[in-house]
Parts: structure tokens; sequence; C-alpha cells
């Protein structure tokens, strides 16, 4: 029963075997292996992007932070949400490698719309040469609150972008489970939406530690290599990156997790809704869910060894009626059997 996050998951039997079969004898070092070349195309036909820069990273925040510093200069500012991961949970990553840029923030929580967008940019300093700069815009998708942006919501955020002539940027750590959310292709989702650059999650999704940065304006390649290089996050034995993206995209194992994980999300939102004091601070439309329960229902819960994340609140308390919010994550592993048990603690 845990439902702290698909980071906590196990990866995928495919990948572990795909490092194995990467294991043996030699490879060339620092991205020249077969194996990434193999995975270079790939993902440039997943994408339709033929000419598409694809580098590989091991971590969310590294692939963020990278794309970001390719996008932007260090006098511009970078528009995204209060709750963007970059705001919230990256240690001040963009703002390091960017060289200084600032962030600007847009809405009130997960999703920006086109009007606020445009409101942002607008008061910027345009050529005011005291005040940061209009720069890049950074999407989430899925969003830190579960929920998602329709294709219709990133070709007009793009547009105001465009418009502007600012580029785009999605961070795309759960971009599979969106994806298939959608019903769309890779695609649509991106640079036929408007979108210039994409941090494409393996991580949450299954893998052990990857993560590909896609940049539809190849221009752009030889300036992401220095950064990655001179940041650290460019691999040696890179093969054993290259081996998991590769194994990861095979026979659309990256889909079926996804599947799955919006699946088992699916039923546990089902389960939550027969509880007479469950209330769902937004609609779960991927693999994530933020909802309340009543303090003793989360002490029943963590009596039982249901391990989650409690957003707001104390577990002990005077008031065993008090609502706290949680966030509950499925991964591609999680069971029916574990979200049915789940369900059935915190009704008895």
């Amino acid at each position: 029963m845990t439902f702290a996050s698909d980071n906590c998951g196990p990866a995928h039997p495919r990948i572990i075997e795909a490092l194995a079969r990467a294991n043996d004898g030699y490879a060339a070092s620092y991205g020249a292996d077969d194996l990434m070349a193999q995975t270079r195309a790939r993902l440039r036909e997943i994408f339709e992007a033929p000419e598409a820069m694809v580098h590989l990273v091991a971590t969310g925040t590294a692939a963020n932070a990278l794309a970001l510093a390719t996008l932007a200069q260090p006098w511009q500012t970078i528009y995204c949400t209060p709750l963007a991961h970059i705001n919230c949970d990256e240690c001040q990553a963009p703002e390091f490698y960017t060289g200084g840029c600032k962030l600007s923030l847009v809405g009130e929580a997960d999703k920006m719309t086109p009007d606020a967008l445009s409101t942002a940019i607008a008061e910027a300093g345009h050529g005011n040469v005291h005040v940061a700069q209009p720069g890049p815009v950074s999407l989430t998708q899925v969003t830190e609150m579960g929920r998602l942006y329709t294709l219709e919501d990133l070709q007009a955020l793009s547009g105001v972008a465009a418009a502007h002539g600012l580029p785009v940027h999605l961070d795309g750590a759960r971009f599979a489970n969106a994806l298939v959310a959608l019903g769309c292709t890779p695609a649509e989702m991106t640079w036929k939406a408007g979108i210039d650059a994409v941090s494409f999650g393996g991580t949450k999704n299954g893998c052990l530690g990857v993560e590909a940065v896609i940049v539809f304006n190849p221009t752009h390649a030889w300036e992401f290599e220095l950064r990655r290089k001179r940041a650290g996050h460019l691999f040696s034995k890179h093969r054993f990156l290259s081996a998991q993206m590769l194994a990861y995209l095979a026979d659309d194992l990256w889909l079926d997790m996804a599947r799955a994980a919006n699946a088992r999300a699916a039923r546990l939102a089902e389960g939550l809704r027969s509880l007479p004091d469950c209330a769902f601070l937004a609609e779960p439309e991927a693999n994530m869910i933020f909802a309340t329960l009543p303090r003793a229902t989360h002490q029943r819960l963590n009596a039982a060894g249901a391990p989650y994340g409690l957003r707001a609140g104390q577990l002990d308390g005077a008031d065993p009626a008090e609502p706290l919010s949680m966030r509950l994550v499925c991964d591609w592993s999680v069971s029916e059997a574990a979200i049915d048990s789940f369900v059935d603690a915190a009704r008895f």
C-alpha cells in the first residue's frame, strides 16, 4: 500500500535486464556508445522530429535546469507557476545553471492561463536595462496537482509566448502519464503545440534513473553539450543511461507502464469517492491524487502501514475529524489488491 511517490517504486525488470546486457564487454564512453545512437534515432522517430537534439542525463532537476539554461539568457526571467517543480523542488538549480535567471510566477497554483501569461509578460520591463527581461515559459505536464494541460491549452500558451518571441519548455517528468491520458502523440503534445524543448521523464515511470532532454531546434545542441559537461552531468559510462532509455522505449514499455499507473490511480480515486468524508482538491487526471480525509482516517491508514504524502496538518492532533490533505501517487507496479486494501483500511 505504498502511494508516497512513483519515485519509490521499483524499476521494471526489463530495464534491469537491459542494464545487465549493457554491462557485457566494452563500449565507447561519454555518449558515443551504439546504444545512444539507437536511443537518439528512436526518440526522433517517436517525436516525428528527425533533426531534434537528444541528450540524456540522470535526474529531472538536471534535465530541467540544463534545458532552461540552453533556452535562456542570464538577464532574463523564466515564467512558471507557483507550484512548478523548478520553483518549489529544485533548490534554485534553474537559477544556478542559467547564471542568474529569476523566476516569475504566473497564476495561483499548478496551471497558468494564456491571459495570466500575457499579463505577466506585458508587465515585464521590455527594454528597461534595470530589470529582468522576458525569457522562456516553463510548463509542467502532468502538473504538480495531477492535472493536465489539454492540447488546446498548450497551443494557446505557446501562442502567447511565440507572440513575444519567447521559447517554451515542457517539464515532462510524467510525460508518458499525460500522453496516454490525453490519447495524443508525442509530437502533438510538444512541437506541434509550440513546445521548443521537453524534459522527457523516465525515472518516475519505471526506469532506474534516466531523463532525456529533447530540443526541437538542433542549433542548440552544441551549447547543451557544453553546459552538460560543465555542470558535471555527462556520464563517462553513458551506455548505462542509454540502455535504460532504449529498453524503456522498446515495444511501448513506457506507454504500458504509464497506462498501468493511470489505471491504478483511477481505481484508487473510485474507491476514495465511496468514502463519505473524502474530498478531492483537484480532479484526478493521471496517476496522482490530491484529497482530504479526517485525521482519524489518516491515523488508521498510518497504523496499517500505508506510506503516502501528508501535505498539510499533523497526524497527531486533538480533533479526529479535522480534514488533512494528502498526495497519493500510483506507479506501474501498484497492484489492485493494494489499492483495495488501502480503501478498506480507510473505510474501517
